[in-house]
């Protein structure tokens, strides 16, 4: 007598699969050790920052241009996100947006994700952050749509 196929066992409840998105230090580790990285990357970006902010993206021939914008004419997401960093770094939020609205919104994130690693790492609570293929999907979409959406007429106010 047949009774079927075997059940499936259901998969463990725990933390997602895949590698944390930010690294952490080893248990124990000191303070300063913990906080090391958080602080590495934040003085990456501030530098990456200042960098722009200095040399303007405005001006023709610092920086190359897009291919995307070169070989097709079409805006690809980044288009404009120097001179929306230029414009971010020297407090202009107006023209931030206008240059590529989706890098200010960005910029945010990334600031938010950072002070929650920050302040986890320097309290020993190790923070485990990843993004299930879902979420990786969902980030491709919206960065589809705006691309789609600032390369269509009625969405010209997206395009640098």
């Amino acid at each position: 007598m047949n009774a079927g196929p075997p059940p499936v066992p259901e998969p463990a409840p725990g933390p997602p699969a895949g590698p944390p998105l930010f690294p952490t230090a080893p248990a124990g580790a000191s303070r300063l050790r913990r906080t090391a990285t958080p602080v590495g990357v934040l003085a990456a970006v501030v530098g990456a920052f200042g960098y722009v902010a200095t040399v303007d993206p405005n001006q023709p021939g610092h920086y190359p241009v897009c291919p995307l914008l070169r070989l097709t004419g079409i805006y690809c997401p980044g288009c404009g996100g120097l001179r929306s960093a230029h414009a971010f770094a020297h407090g202009d939020l107006a023209a931030a947006f206008g240059s590529n609205a989706l890098a200010v919104v960005g910029y945010g994130i990334f600031a938010v994700l950072w002070a929650v690693w920050m302040v986890r790492e320097a309290t020993g609570k190790p923070w485990r952050f990843a993004l299930r293929p879902v979420h990786w999907w969902g980030i491709g979409a919206v960065l589809l749509i705006f691309t789609a959406v600032r390369n269509l007429p009625f969405g010209s106010a997206l395009a640098p």
